[in-house]
């Protein structure tokens, strides 16, 4: 059966998980983690031989060719925004859709399978449009999108407190990220 992944559509830094008996596991990026044990750098970058480059290798691109360099693209999902690269244009979804690419086809070489489907989560204060561009992008990517889902939501179903057996809890979800801090207050009730 193929496996469903989740993303981390970050600001600075993307992540993706797979469940594995009842338990997520991170997917290493291929070549590794950064010095900051990021595992999937939010950058893309177009060389000027024309070379596509997406994570660390697009990082490691934004000193030395900052104008062929973009990050943090989520910042632009939902607007009318274009980034003109080598005289082409790309949108926010489609510059997030190399993202994830690079991590789908990662995502294969550690699972060793395909993987066509993913959840794909978003801050908490993403509009209708934002959401929706986020969805574009992993269908441009070759993903059919699940479901988009709120980042502290996210964090919670990670971590089990869904599960956790508790009666009528309340829990403070504090995600800090590159670009967005979302603190949500959830309530379990049964």
């Amino acid at each position: 059966m193929a496996k469903i992944i989740g993303i981390d559509l970050g600001t600075s830094n993307s992540a993706a998980a797979v469940m594995e008996a009842g338990k997520p596991v991170m997917i290493p990026a291929a070549e590794g983690q950064t010095a900051g044990g990021k595992a999937f750098p939010s950058y893309v970058a177009f060389t000027k031989e024309g070379q596509l480059l997406v994570g660390e290798p697009a990082r490691r691109q934004a000193v030395t060719n900052p104008d062929g360099t973009i990050f943090e693209a989520k910042r632009k999902m939902g607007t009318a925004f274009k980034y003109n690269i080598n005289g082409k244009e790309y949108t926010p979804e489609q510059i997030s859709a190399f993202i994830l690419q690079k991590i789908k086809r990662d995502a294969e070489t550690f699972l060793g399978q395909p993987v066509s489907e993913a959840v794909i989560t978003v801050p908490a204060y993403f509009d209708d449009s934002q959401r929706q561009a986020t969805k574009n992008a992993g269908e441009i990517a070759g993903l059919k999108v699940a479901r988009v889902i709120n980042e502290p939501t996210a964090a919670a179903f990670a971590y089990g407190l869904d599960k956790s057996g508790a009666k009528d809890q309340k829990i403070l979800v504090f995600d800090l990220g590159g670009g967005p801090l979302d603190v949500t207050i959830m309530s379990f009730v049964e």
